[in-house]
């Protein structure tokens, strides 16, 4: 950790809400490299050997823990691409706060893609909080493309929460997830994009076994002459349950796509999405602006709300 200056230290804190050295295990990576492990007989860490990543490996039966894997990158011109693969053992219960940010004063894009992969077991309960943030004045590009793979054994649930806290110039979400019985999935996603960024998410999800459950909320804001594309797509192979909503809020000459597929190969599948695009509320704004705030302070405090 005292390899750390303040730009990361203060990235640490937006993006994993790291204020120093975090309780249990974790693994802080900047620049394309390790800045500092701890790992144990419950969550251990280890380095692929034939790539770049790690495997995080939690043991069965393991309850209230978590996991910090943050990744920062501040280096002009780089792009860090990681290969990371959660094994999640049975009946575990664990918290996995990862998230990227990306500083970049230069004039050459800087970007982060991370390709994590989770293998859930039996029973298992996992919450994983992936957050994203651009920050320096540079004109070049801060870019980020996570992909997430998710395989859920029997009875297991998985929760992901993923925002993007804005400053981020281009980044492209892919998730698939497959559900086995009686498994649950809820996908949480808030995006704020601004000036002339675009941000791209797309969700597959495979219903495989009876009685799965999946549900997905999007609630994003574009403003300025941003654009957005959400794509989703729930396939529905048993008696199982899915749900799709997408709330935007647009703002200026900003531009929101939202773009369902449902895909029903068994009679009792149910399965069914939702899209809202609209403005802020008049009402909404004029009640804050009487309260002494200005046009704009008014817009920042209901998207905050909007998006949490």
């Amino acid at each position: 950790m005292d390899k750390l200056n303040k730009i990361d230290k203060e990235l640490l804190q937006q993006i994993a809400d790291l204020h120093g050295i975090p309780q249990g295990s974790y693994n802080i990576r900047k620049n394309g490299k390790l800045v500092s492990r701890v790992s144990d007989s419950d969550i251990e860490i280890v380095s692929k050997q034939d790539k770049s990543g790690i495997d995080i490996i939690v043991a069965q039966n393991v309850k209230n823990k978590s996991v910090h894997i943050p990744v920062i990158v501040t280096e002009a011109g780089l792009t860090d691409l990681v290969y990371n693969d959660f094994y999640i053992g049975d009946n575990a219960e664990v918290t996995i706060i990862a998230g990227c940010g990306v500083h970049n004063e230069s004039n050459v894009a800087s970007g982060h893609n991370g390709i994590h992969s989770f293998h859930i077991g039996k029973n298992a309960k996992v919450v994983y909080i992936e957050k994203h943030l651009g920050l320096g004045k540079g004109k070049g590009e801060k870019i980020l493309n996570p992909t997430t793979k998710v395989v859920m054994d029997e009875n297991s649930y998985f929760e992901m929460q993923t925002i993007q806290l804005g400053g981020v110039s281009y980044s492209n979400r892919k998730t698939t997830a497959k559900l086995m019985k009686n498994s649950e999935l809820s996908i949480k996603e808030s995006i704020l994009t601004t000036d002339n960024q675009t941000a791209k998410t797309n969700f597959v999800v495979d219903l495989v076994g009876n009685n799965c459950k999946c549900n997905v909320v999007s609630r994003s804001v574009a403003k300025n002459n941003s654009t957005q594309e959400f794509k989703s797509k729930l396939v529905g192979k048993s008696s199982c349950f899915g749900r799709v909503e997408c709330d935007a809020i647009l703002l200026d000459n900003a531009q929101v796509k939202s773009i369902p597929e449902i895909d029903a190969r068994c009679v009792d599948a149910t399965l069914n999405h939702e899209a809202t695009v609209g403005k802020i509320a008049g009402e909404q704004l004029l009640k804050l602006i009487t309260l002494g705030l200005t046009q704009q302070e008014a817009e920042d405090v209901i998207i905050k709300g909007y998006l949490k």
